[in-house]
């Protein structure tokens, strides 16, 4: 597909209000506050390192680990796109993460604030994570598991997650974590595509103020053909509620693990074994199993946590909002930060129970210096008003990061000003599944940043925009993101099958890495995402990304959030069709729709005004905070729903439904 460049962003950002636009006009970099700059733990001169030799930053990084054979070997490329990071060295990842923390003399350090969300709380330190992982490496061992057998994990955010997790690294047994909003079927295709030997779960978790039950969509999983070599389901009591019970299968993680000895030599592994496998979505409809390994995704992790959020683990209270079944919680909420020493808030519930002021009641509670939250989150807490976080004491935040998404530079203003007081960095960083690591971020003591933008790529990582012939595009350009040099946290393969790995990530563009995002390069070279290329649409001829469409709409002061999409048109091959959420004080009102679109007209150009827009009460969501798109395709091109079951409320789109008749002009 072409890409053309008459919407781009750069001197055009999206914003709601003359002050607004002045501000992204006359003033649309942020340097970095003098004293974080002062003490930053990175400065500009990584990038000139890097640049110099690059392969020699990485093995620089890696000496942040604790090795029990150090490599001499920095990166084996003999066999592209099969990498190999520090073969030749031995390490053990849960020793990195907790082990040598406690030897250094940092047992008492707390490593986990845990906040349940009834309230019930729990800080766990260093010292009691080493003996949590050690009984729980032992119970594994005693159920049968061994070096190379896979373990699935399928748990609320609570302690016991994250013990799980660092035991499997422990004992050398790839663990994949399955997220607790996906269902039995869902949860069965990944038991059986990594032929798991151990399910952990828990009779459930809290959410929105009640149990949720967990346990039976395991038990109803392994009814399923090709779960049978399952041979325990071990179970954390969470909730209390009642639950089914297979004798000599199902054990009670509390029988099993607290019996077990509180002392477990880690075993060091080869850099290349497997440490975890993570299913992201597939375009055939079958999930990827995403392998990532132990040496080189720890180097990454653990220096880009450092690097990007400027991590003082002596001082710092980070938070990271993620759900541990996604990548962004093993990678900056399990690995990265207990590799460094940090003490990190862990929280089970939603951000609006019991009251929409909950994360900032934590943030107050624990002193959080650093928080690392989604777009659609903050897009959220928008909508709720900025009375609430008003409420609360939020001066200890120094850092502020996004993830999952592109952020609309009007919220990105928003998270600064409401949330970081007007001086606190914002470091958008950009990254997937498949990259295991930060990739392209601001570093919060060098960058002068600008909203919207995740900027460059960081030292050591090789990134640019190329167009349809593999070409790097001028600045002011757009076309597909891609990564040109091999980077320690990358994916391997695809689990058991190398062809779909050759064919999903390397086959479009010879020997550069490409994984389906579009992005441009503004007039400064600095990089702005634009989603998935899936979420491109094409108008009378013209590519329009659904995220600029979206920024414009949310740019509008009457609009809280915006989800936008192509749905197919005869005329114009697709129509743009949006549907928003109005901010509290807006009223849907005659004339309303009208003046969204000649909004979106203003901004982005005739071209990209939507054809309909749609005022709704609330969007279709995965209990990640993912808006499910797709269903609102459906909607749009009046198809039957696709599956529902991952959504927070199945309801919402019965509601969306009722309002089609009188859906927007379509003029």
């Amino acid at each position: 597909m072409a890409w053309d460049t008459t919407v781009t962003l750069g001197k055009g950002d999206v914003v709601s209000n003359e002050s607004l636009a002045n501000l992204l006009r006359e003033e649309r970099r942020f340097a970095p506050p003098a004293d974080l700059a002062a003490n930053a733990n990175v400065t500009a001169e990584a990038y000139e390192r890097a640049k110099a030799d690059r392969l020699g930053f990485w093995a620089e990084q890696a000496r942040r680990l604790t090795w029990a054979a150090e490599p001499t070997e920095t990166l084996d490329w003999s066999n592209p796109p099969f990498a190999k990071w520090f073969a030749d060295g031995k390490l053990n990842v849960a020793y990195n993460c907790v082990d040598r923390h406690v030897e250094n003399g940092l047992g008492d350090r707390v490593a986990i604030h845990f906040e349940g969300e009834p309230g019930d709380t729990r800080s766990v330190t260093y010292a009691e994570l080493q003996r949590e992982v050690s009984k729980a490496a032992h119970a594994l061992t005693e159920l049968g598991v061994r070096t190379g057998d896979r373990v699935a994990i399928y748990l609320p955010m609570i302690p016991e997650t994250v013990v799980a997790m660092l035991a499997c690294a422990r004992i050398g047994a790839p663990h994949s974590v399955v997220f607790g909003g996906f269902s039995a079927d869902a949860l069965a295709t990944r038991i059986e595509d990594a032929d798991a030997r151990v399910v952990i779960t828990a009779d459930g978790g809290y959410r929105r103020g009640k149990p949720s039950a967990l346990k039976p969509a395991v038990d109803e999983a392994l009814t399923r053909p090709g779960t049978e070599n399952v041979g325990n389901v071990l179970v954390v009591r969470r909730t209390g509620q009642e639950v089914a019970w297979a004798e000599g299968r199902d054990v009670w993680w509390h029988e099993l693990v607290d019996r077990q000895p509180e002392q477990h030599t880690p075993e060091a592994f080869d850099a290349e074994h497997p440490l975890f496998i993570l299913y992201t979505s597939g375009t055939t409809g079958k999930p990827k199993g995403i392998l990532h390994t132990t040496g080189g995704y720890l180097t990454q992790v653990s220096y880009t946590h450092h690097a990007v959020f400027d991590l003082k683990p002596e001082s710092d209270v980070y938070w990271c909002t993620a759900d541990v079944g996604w990548v962004t919680g093993h990678s900056y909420i399990v690995y990265g930060p207990l590799s460094n020493g940090a003490t990190q808030v862990l929280y089970e519930g939603t951000p609006d129970t019991p009251h929409q002021g909950r994360w900032w009641e934590i943030v107050q509670k624990y002193g959080v210096t650093i928080l690392y939250t989604a777009p659609t989150a903050i897009r959220a807490c928008m909508k709720w008003g900025d009375d609430i976080p008003a409420k609360f004491d939020l001066s200890s935040l120094r850092i502020l990061g996004s993830v999952g998404e592109p952020i609309n530079p009007e919220a990105w203003v928003w998270y600064r000003k409401h949330i970081g007081a007007d001086k606190t960095p914002v470091v958008d960083t950009w990254w997937q599944t498949e990259t295991g690591g930060m990739m392209i971020s601001p570093l919060p003591g060098v960058t002068e940043t600008k909203p919207g933008s995740a900027q460059i790529p960081l030292p050591g990582i090789s990134a640019t925009v190329i167009d349809d012939d593999a070409n790097e595009v001028p600045d002011g350009s757009g076309g597909y993101l891609v990564l040109t040099e091999p980077w320690p946290s990358m994916l391997r393969t695809i689990w058991g099958d190398d062809q779909r790995y050759l064919d999903t990530y390397w086959s479009r563009f010879a020997n550069r890495y490409f994984a389906g995002d579009g992005a441009k390069k503004d007039d400064d070279g600095d990089i702005w995402l634009l989603g998935r290329v899936d979420d491109v649409m094409l108008v009378s001829g013209h590519n329009i990304s659904t995220t600029e469409v979206e920024s414009a709409l949310v740019s509008h002061p009457k609009v809280a959030e915006a989800a936008v999409v192509g749905a197919t048109d005869p005329q114009t091959t697709q129509a743009i069709c949006a549907f928003v959420i109005l901010r509290g004080g807006a009223a849907e009102e005659d004339g309303l729709v009208e003046e969204l679109r000649a909004h979106v007209s203003k901004h982005l150009g005739p071209i990209a005004k939507p054809k309909r827009i749609l005022p709704v009460a609330e969007l279709p969501k995965t209990r990640s905070g993912k808006i499910m798109r797709r269903l609102l395709r459906d909607v749009a091109e009046n198809r039957t729903l696709g599956d529902v079951t991952t959504l927070t409320d199945s309801s919402v789109m019965e509601l969306i439904q009722s309002k089609l008749p009188s859906a927007a002009s379509e003029d």
